[in-house]
């Protein structure tokens, strides 16, 4: 049961599904799509280098619950279930004596309707595990707390949002943490297509893209414009949840966080659309607004999905958990001195066995070529596979992998990356070098992945 209001802040948590970070205007998308992300992320605290820990859907969904990396919660394909005795944010903020919701998309789980053993603590649920199989973008169907299927009139977007406003309006009167979790803007599975609200995939189709689609293609050229008008729809929604927090009182006593799980590369980097160490479907967009979040600024660390879990509690007033990975944002933004880590570190399944750095300037990755990505969790031997120079080449179109002249920079990165899997995963792991490449081997023609030749 949930205790009448005190100090204690609301947190709202915003979460797309596949969302990359240059959808948002203040990271220079020129279509006007987030007017409301970019207000809070002006006026409130933008993560600039904002990255997910694992660019899959279940695997990433595991670490914002728990704060831990997904070969630590068990979830680390997207076939896997949260342990029933994994403790979450529900777990934890109920515990602390908020009503607990969660409206959209859970998966988490691989049975529909979710079983209440595998909520995960959440008081109130209006849920689907995998939301883009209970509807479509004119049908949705959840269920409730007591299995029932719950029709929901409109757009899904809306009809996700409106549910979220009803959370807040029944229970204004007690601190809530509410989870609204939209399946937008990710493909319709059966029908491969972005499903935008009518007419907005026309009112973007064929116009700005961003520089590693225009160069590598992939399926953005028919998908773009779809995806784009999920976003704007997504984005007015969340302009309608910042109203209902207004009017209904709570914008003095609300934290409101919008993120994303991962974003998409439209089938640039591989046979899909993310399951990469690649900006397109690994940086997502972060902005908080609210108490102890307003003029913030922009932060410019590197800040990982699983930094999430931990900044909320700290916010909120509560015990960040040992068990977390993450690092709560607060003393960043308390101007408190902190020793705020130099890169954040990425596992990558299913697609393959990966892991990765990005550093303030490089990204580093590695792939085990004896492992399976959705049977093997960890390998003990990697080999090197991409190298990018963010700042010369922030789309990443050359890789750098194996340059003779970059001997030092890789040694360096290879021995942090050991040394983040050996903090993260607990297990040593050697990474063997790629072969050398000579600076006159590099085949670059603006868009070429690999190396041409090695030596």
């Amino acid at each position: 049961m949930a205790t009448p209001r005190t100090d204690k802040p609301n947190i709202v948590v915003f979460f797309t599904d596949q969302q990359r970070w240059d959808s948002t205007g203040v990271h220079g998308n020129p279509l006007d799509l987030t007017p409301n992300f970019d207000r809070i992320a002006m006026r409130g605290t933008h993560c600039w280098n904002a990255y997910t820990c694992q660019p899959v859907c279940m695997p990433a969904r595991s670490s914002l619950q728990t704060g831990k990396y997904a070969s630590e919660t068990g979830c680390f394909t997207n076939a896997q279930c949260i342990r029933p005795d994994e403790k979450t944010l529900g777990h934890w903020f109920r515990e602390a004596g908020y009503h607990t919701a969660y409206i959209g998309k859970w998966h988490l789980c691989n049975r529909e309707p979710v079983p209440h053993a595998y909520r995960s603590g959440y008081d109130t649920w209006l849920g689907s595990n995998v939301l883009e199989f209970t509807s479509d973008a004119y049908d949705t169907v959840m269920y409730d707390n007591d299995d029932r299927p719950v029709h929901l009139p409109g757009y899904r977007v809306d009809a996700v949002a409106d549910a979220g406003i009803r959370a807040l309006a029944a229970h204004r009167d007690e601190p809530l943490f509410l989870m609204l979790s939209f399946i937008e803007p990710h493909h319709q599975n059966h029908r491969d297509e972005y499903a935008a609200p009518e007419g907005y995939r026309e009112r973007y189709q064929g116009r700005w893209m961003p520089p590693d689609l225009a160069a590598l293609g992939g399926s953005s050229a028919y998908h773009l414009g779809g995806y784009w008008g999920c976003i704007k729809r997504l984005d007015e929604a969340f302009g309608r949840v910042l109203d209902a927090i207004r009017s209904l009182g709570l914008r003095r006593d609300t934290i409101v966080v919008f993120t994303s799980d991962h974003g998409s590369h439209f089938k640039t980097r591989n046979a899909e659309y993310k399951r990469a160490c690649h900006d397109g479907c690994s940086r997502i967009p972060l902005a908080f607004c609210g108490p102890g979040f307003e003029g913030g600024g922009r932060v410019q660390e590197l800040v990982s999905l699983v930094d999430l879990p931990p900044t909320l509690l700290d916010a909120a007033g509560l015990a960040v958990p040992e068990t977390m990975r993450g690092h709560s944002l607060m003393p960043l933004l308390r101007r408190q001195p902190v020793e705020w880590p130099r890169e954040v570190f990425l596992q990558i399944s299913e697609s393959q066995v990966g892991r990765a750095l990005r550093t303030e300037r490089w990204k580093y990755a590695v792939h085990a070529p004896d492992k399976h990505g959705g049977r093997d969790p960890f390998s003990e031997r990697y080999v090197e596979q991409f190298l990018y120079d963010m700042e010369a080449d922030p789309y990443e179109q050359r890789n750098l992998i194996g340059l003779e002249t970059l001997r030092e920079v890789t040694e360096d990165l290879r021995q942090r990356l050991v040394a983040r899997i050996r903090e993260a995963e607990g297990r040593e792991a050697v990474i063997e070098p790629a072969p050398t490449v000579r600076a006159g081997q590099m085949y670059n023609p603006g868009c070429a992945r690999f190396p041409l030749e090695t030596r």
